[in-house]
């Protein structure tokens, strides 16, 4: 059944007081005029040649549809544990009402070497078509989209503080905004031309006119200021002139550096469609999905041993997990015929290839990854498959 903001946000009483700004709003000011930017309806509509860390190459193949022009998506849908009625029925709101999460429309930039971040601060990096952006979780954390272009191309860089999860869209001529609803803590976004609403880390739509299609999605790497400059020292960074008030030097929910709050406790605000057995709920996975299952990757175990192998869907497909240690990232790819996979120094061999291949590039069928915490990717894909120890919150970031 849906629950209200009232239950909700005695969900957040039990676990604590929190002065959040992302997913369920907060005492700030929301648009640049002081107004608070939202319509009060809840929002109910009807990786590749840089080795893999951030490109388009881990994506699916669009096919160019946009339903009245809405985002683009594509023919290969990614499994689905629960119907789409159920995961309406199941959402609630996050204490806000549509679009009181402003997202960022007209984000600015600055070059990443011109920063001078703490160690340790997470951005999320994207690279299309030979350009680099980095997007700070501390921004992001206050707005949760921010629609942009990369490479000519226009993007969404999308961000949900409750879940971990950092994921990017093609959006064509649509923009994204922030529904106020959540649904397994995770944020749910709309398009602001079909009014559909789609559940971030699903990437399908589950409401309103698109509802059953999937976006094309494209890879974001979850890692550190200092890596991404490192890896790209021309990359531009969004700086925090977002034409909103804000205090983006404070985390509304905690701290990633060093770990703290929401991020390092184990219980959650709200009520997960399912919850694993084993394992802290904010200890990271790196998932990955494909049209006949899940699979989840303990982030921390896979960076210590560099290969993981495991299997999706009940045929038990196989598939095998690299890390870039440079990124603190990892990739999975499809391997069908077991190819054995090793580290060559701090690249890879793959079977009989010579060896000196990067993380991102080998000569397989790469799958879309991306970071979560293990109780959302748990809860979204309850037969997922599970590969290496469980750790504690936050570790591998």
């Amino acid at each position: 059944m849906n629950r209200s903001r009232r239950s909700a946000l005695a969900g957040i009483a039990a676990i604590g007081t929190v002065g959040v700004a992302g997913c369920l709003g907060g005492g700030v000011l929301d648009t640049a005029d002081g107004s608070d930017g939202s319509d009060g309806d809840g929002g109910n509509g009807g990786a590749g040649s840089d080795g893999g860390d951030g490109d388009d190459s881990d994506g699916a193949d669009g096919d160019g549809s946009d339903g009245e022009n809405g985002p683009p998506t594509v023919d290969t849908d990614y499994h689905l544990a629960y119907d789409p009625e159920t995961l309406v029925t199941e959402s609630l709101s996050g204490g806000v009402g549509k679009d009181g999460i402003p997202s960022i429309d007209d984000p600015s930039f600055q070059p990443i070497a011109d920063v001078t971040y703490a160690e340790g601060v997470p951005v999320f990096g994207v690279v299309r078509d030979g350009e680099a952006k980095a997007y700070p979780q501390h921004v992001l954390s206050h707005h949760e989209i921010v629609n942009d272009e990369i490479g000519g191309e226009p993007v969404a860089v999308t961000y949900c503080p409750l879940t971990g999860t950092a994921q990017g869209f093609r959006r064509g001529e649509a923009t994204f905004g922030v529904s106020g609803q959540l649904v397994n803590s995770n944020l749910i976004m709309y398009d602001r031309t079909t009014d559909s609403w789609w559940p971030q880390m699903l990437a399908t739509a589950i409401d309103g006119p698109m509802s059953g299609e999937t976006l094309d999605e494209f890879r974001v790497v979850w890692t550190t200021a200092a890596a991404w400059a490192e890896r790209h020292p021309k990359s531009l960074v969004m700086t925090d002139d977002t034409g909103y008030v804000r205090r983006y030097e404070t985390d509304p929910y905690g701290s990633y550096a060093p770990l703290g709050g929401y991020y390092a406790r184990d219980g959650t605000m709200f009520r997960p469609l399912s919850s694993p057995e084993e394992g802290h709920a904010k200890s990271v996975v790196i998932g990955a999905r494909t049209e006949r299952g899940a699979v989840a990757f303990d982030k921390a175990t896979l960076l210590s041993e560099r290969v993981l192998t495991g299997s999706v869907g009940g045929d038990g497909d196989g598939v095998v997990a690299v890390a870039d240690p440079g990124l603190s990232t990892g990739h999975v790819y499809r391997n069908p015929d077991g190819l054995r996979v090793e580290p060559d120094g701090d690249a890879y061999r793959v079977g009989s290839e010579g060896g000196g291949i990067a993380a991102g590039d080998l000569p397989l069928e790469p799958v879309l990854a991306l970071d979560a915490m293990w109780f959302a990717w748990a809860g979204f894909y309850p037969e997922t498959a599970f590969v290496g120890e469980h750790t504690e919150a936050g570790y591998g970031r």
